[in-house]
């Protein structure tokens, strides 16, 4: 049994996550009404963000970068803007 978070708005559900795979024929649910409002956008966003740096932590982050406060460093220098040389 694979459980979907969606909203229900009248009689149409709107996914929060990727929704589920086409199925082709009409699939018997169980909706649950909870009680506190749904989620805003932005905090669907955070969750799918918080959610892709789980998986690049899990997978031991970003290899290329040996000193990450050094490359900060140089990505946050001054440098011209390029229509005001």
């Amino acid at each position: 049994m694979a459980t979907y978070r969606a909203t229900l708005r009248g009689d149409r559900l709107e996914w929060n996550d990727a929704p589920p795979p086409e199925l082709g024929a009409p699939v018997s649910v169980e909706v649950i009404i909870h009680t506190e409002a749904p989620p805003t956008l932005a905090a669907l966003r955070s969750r799918r963000m918080a959610a892709a740096l789980e998986r690049l932590a899990a997978r031991g982050g970003l290899k290329e970068l040996s000193d990450p406060l050094a490359w900060e460093r140089a990505a946050r220098t001054d440098r011209a803007l390029p229509e005001r040389e």
